[in-house]
């Protein structure tokens, strides 16, 4: 009987970047319960809490650190190994078929001086038997930083982690705005770009702006909180911190509109979310964004601020014009990223791999 190892140690935060996506493939592929005569192994710290969920379904390997991992000295043969994260330094120590799911290859202008990584990213390319994109552009990326080796090559969408909306009628967060409000959530990175909202802002006095995720970072502490202070918005800006899964749904249902000026993406789960809500979304024309947003999406093509907020007032225009259309057209979108189909879609990659 085949057995398939999951490289998946970074399920333990499953709300966040590659323990959202470790998680919901591999709730993808017990909802739809693979065949009998394959087996499964997860490879997990919070191995208690898998198999509260799961049981039996999957076989499990007890994450350590990569140190100690080595000198277990793991043999024991795998029919196929698939690596979630493309960053791990965890790697089978024998040659067997190996599928890599590639993310994002944004270090490669973010961080160009880190060598490590850039190696071991092409090393993962150099062993893969098949290799899986989250998205089109972050293919079409790869190839141009890497030389990707003559393999199968697959395109396989995330889901929308936001299938049912759980949030209870009475429920509030500890912060939120009494006036209309924008909102944003991600890591507070350059990247990220939120000071464009806050500068966009400054044109669109009706609106505060609501921005949730990891504010301990150099950029909120500096650039991002010198722009609101330089342009004294303080009372207009509420930075939130890490928030819960309820507070991201209050905070969906009851904003005016989702921004994200982001200028990188692999993905772009935010923006997917805010559709399950039907609520409208204006992103960056950037990397992959246009592929999730769709044409029912608004685009900034740069990030002057009052061109942004030119593109916010005619995009809400017309979507208050048309609104029962475009809260269709949204929720249909994000109902489409479906984290079943994926499993499927990576459970036919593992069979073609197999074979």
């Amino acid at each position: 009987m085949p057995n398939i190892f999951l490289e998946s140690h970074n399920i333990k935060n499953p709300y966040f970047g590659f323990g959202q996506f470790n998680y919901h493939i591999i709730k993808g592929l017990y909802n739809i319960n693979i065949p009998s005569d394959l087996d499964i192994t997860l490879h997990a710290k919070n191995i208690k809490d898998l198999k509260s969920e799961f049981g039996t379904y999957f076989n499990y390997k007890k994450y350590h650190s990569f140190r100690r991992y080595k000198q277990l000295g793991v043999r024991k043969k795998y029919d196929l190994w698939h690596s979630l994260n493309q960053n791990t330094k965890i790697e089978p120590y024998y040659n067997i078929p190996y599928v890599l799911t590639v993310h994002d290859v944004n270090f490669v202008e973010e961080n160009p001086d880190d060598q490590e990584r850039f190696l071991r990213f092409k090393n993962k390319l150099k062993r893969s038997s098949a290799i899986t994109y989250i998205s089109n552009f972050a293919k079409v990326s790869t190839h141009q930083h890497f030389e990707v080796p003559n393999v199968p090559e697959y395109i396989i969408y995330n889901g929308n982690p936001i299938r049912e909306i759980t949030l209870p009628p009475d429920y509030k967060p500890a912060l939120t705005s009494k006036r209309p409000f924008l909102f944003s959530i991600g890591e507070f990175t350059e990247r990220k770009n939120f000071h464009a909202l806050v500068q966009m802002l400054e044109y669109l006095p009706d609106f505060n702006l609501i921005i949730a995720g990891n504010n301990k970072t150099d950029y909120a502490q500096n650039k991002l909180a010198n722009t609101i202070k330089k342009l004294n918005l303080t009372n207009r800006v509420i930075i939130t911190g890490k928030i819960s899964d309820l507070d991201k749904q209050y905070y969906l249902k009851h904003c005016s509109a989702f921004v994200f000026p982001s200028l990188r993406e692999g993905f772009g789960i935010p923006p997917m979310e805010a559709m399950r809500f039907g609520k409208p979304v204006f992103l960056s024309n950037n990397t992959s964004l246009p592929e999730i947003g769709g044409k029912f999406a608004f685009y900034w093509k740069n990030f002057d601020p009052q061109y942004m907020s030119e593109v916010f007032e005619q995009g809400m225009h017309k979507y208050l014009a048309q609104k029962d259309e475009y809260i269709k057209a949204y929720t249909d979108r994000a109902n489409s990223f479906d984290w079943d189909i994926s499993a499927k879609q990576y459970l036919q990659v593992y069979k073609d791999v197999l074979q």
